[in-house]
């Protein structure tokens, strides 16, 4: 037990010594922070993958833990996000920006394609896509609406690959749907409020 709290006690010193080194450069290196009066460090472990500092007035940034990569900067509450911010995905593209609550996307906000190309525009509700457009990848025209998380859309990732096609009920996937994989049908099937309900073929895909 005795040897036990020993490896405790050090393990505590090795990650309050990296904290406070990555605090400092932090601080030292970006300009936004260097008046904070308080700034901590939260979900700063291996496994969570990233960590936030927060700014007195409410502003923080939160990064990928690994290579400082930021990941969200905008308003939060109780550490929570709130308000205004914007999301980027883990090379640095812009991926949302607009509003949040008690930490999900909820008001106005837009989805973008690699940080250019707009994804979805409108507005999100507990985190889900609401009221808006989706905009199809393959058509620069053409569009999805959504109403109360109602309708037909198409979805694609950040490259352009189409990755789902079907309906929505109140944001979440349901009814028909197909899934793909490098534009390669992987399922088509029935969604039930945003899960596989058992009905449908999954296909293997052949590699050469």
């Amino acid at each position: 037990m005795l040897q036990n709290n020993k490896s405790s006690y050090f393990i505590q010193i090795i990650f309050s010594f990296i904290n406070e080194k990555r605090k400092l450069n932090l601080i030292r290196y970006n300009k936004v922070l260097k008046n904070a009066l308080d700034i901590g460090i939260i979900n700063y472990m291996f496994f969570s993958g990233k960590y936030i500092i927060f700014e007195k007035n409410g502003f923080g940034k939160e990064y990928n833990a690994f290579n400082d990569q930021l990941l969200y900067e905008g308003k939060y509450l109780k550490g929570k996000k709130n308000g205004k911010g914007k999301e980027y995905d883990y090379q640095g593209n812009l991926i949302f920006e607009g509003e949040y609550l008690n930490g999900e996307r909820n008001g106005k906000g837009k989805e973008y394609y690699s940080g250019s190309r707009i994804k979805y525009e409108g507005d999100f509700f507990k985190g889900k896509k609401w009221n808006g457009k989706e905009y199809d990848f393959s058509e620069e025209n053409k569009v999805y609406k959504l109403n109360k998380g109602n309708g037909f859309i198409k979805e694609y990732n950040y490259y352009g690959d189409l990755i789902f096609e079907g309906n929505y009920l109140k944001g979440e996937r349901n009814g028909k749907v197909k899934k793909y994989s490098g534009y390669n049908l992987i399922f088509e099937g029935e969604y039930l409020n945003g899960e596989k309900n058992g009905k449908g073929k999954s296909y293997n895909i052949m590699v050469n």
